[in-house]
């Protein structure tokens, strides 16, 4: 396939709406991909969501077309990335599990990069991954969020060290957010990332009952919500299972109620992970409360597929929101009940079966 060439599909008279919408969007991404520019700074989230897509989707059309873009792009990135960078962080160590893990799955193998990636990732400890040790304490409240000069500052810091402005902290539910994705990431791949997925879901009771809307942007309740979609990701194999409402049925509830205040909110990109979370929870569409999230999903698709703000100036606010809302509409190849790590069980206080 040439580069930028978006895969051909079938008619669309043959494909329902939704399926109409998902297609749209995938070619949205793949066109997005393809800009020197995003692939460079985003290119391992790409090959994972192109993975994730062709992996677990019930239409033959929607996983074929994502698997010949996934593939095409795993090639171009093993090319530019033979090596890890001697310069790597714990970010950079990340970034190439993610697309280490879908480029293998797409069957484009460097089997010299996992060694490599190997000898480099214990070299950061779980704060420099998580930016707290999940194996002594729960997500904190004390990490403060990236300066609006674009500093980075230290834990506990209340004054950007670089501009001296006074920092905004970063809700604990986002920050378990990152961890609940990199140690699913690093268990999943095989190189742990700082702690096991076992040793951050154990805090999940230290910040339970949820909390209420509170009308904030980036507040706690918004990062609620995706550490809820997060946490069923991680225990769901990304889409590849069901899991039963009975065994988080807080969570479960939960991102019910979420569904109306996504719609009055106007906000897409959160509405896509509500829905794919309680579709893997067994909700099907003879739920009303299902429907009409991906009716308002189809109501705010974009004229070019995509869903988010289309002035946007980071790409990532253009192509995540449209993978959020794909995966809300599009239907799924489930593979029975379970967990992506069945010693999980003991963690979640799951009784055997």
């Amino acid at each position: 396939m040439q580069k930028g060439q978006v895969p051909s599909t079938v008619p669309h008279s043959k494909s329902t709406i939704r399926e109409r919408a998902v297609i749209r969007g995938l070619e949205f991404i793949y066109r997005e991909a393809c800009r020197p520019e995003a692939f460079d700074e985003y290119g391992f989230d790409y090959l994972f969501s192109f993975r994730w897509i062709a992996s677990t989707s019930l239409s033959p059309a929607v996983r074929a077309m994502a698997r010949t873009m996934g593939r095409e792009r795993a090639r171009l990135w093993r090319r530019q990335n033979p090596i890890v960078p001697p310069d790597a962080d714990a970010d950079t160590i990340t970034n190439f599990v993610f697309a280490n893990l879908a480029a293998d799955r797409f069957g484009i193998r460097d089997p010299g990069m996992k060694t490599n990636i190997a000898e480099w990732a214990p070299r950061f400890s779980a704060v420099d991954y998580f930016w707290f040790d999940a194996v002594k304490e729960p997500p904190p409240t004390d990490v403060p969020a990236d300066c609006v000069c674009g500093a980075t500052n230290p834990r506990g810091a209340s004054r950007c060290q670089s501009c001296k402005k006074r920092l905004a902290m970063m809700s604990r539910y986002e920050v378990l957010v990152v961890a609940l994705i990199r140690s699913y990431m690093g268990e999943r791949y095989g190189v742990p990332l700082g702690a096991r997925l076992q040793e951050v879901i154990k805090w999940l009771p230290e910040l339970r009952p949820y909390p209420e809307p509170d009308g904030e942007p980036n507040g706690d309740f918004i990062w609620s919500i995706y550490a809820v979609t997060h946490l069923v990701y991680a225990l769901n194999d990304y889409s590849t299972f069901r899991l039963s409402p009975h065994w988080l049925p807080l969570e479960f509830e939960f991102l019910k109620r979420c569904v109306p205040v996504a719609i009055s909110t106007g906000d897409p990109e959160t509405m896509g992970e509500i829905l794919d979370s309680l579709k893997s929870f067994g909700l099907g569409e003879r739920s009303q409360l299902l429907r009409e999230g991906m009716d308002y999903l189809l109501r705010t698709q974009n004229a070019d597929g995509s869903w988010g703000d289309p002035d946007a100036g980071d790409t990532y606010d253009r192509y995540h929101p449209t993978l959020t809302a794909i995966n809300g509409l599009r239907e799924y190849s489930w593979r029975g009940l379970r967990l992506s790590f069945p010693k999980l069980r003991s963690t979640l206080g799951i009784a055997k079966e």
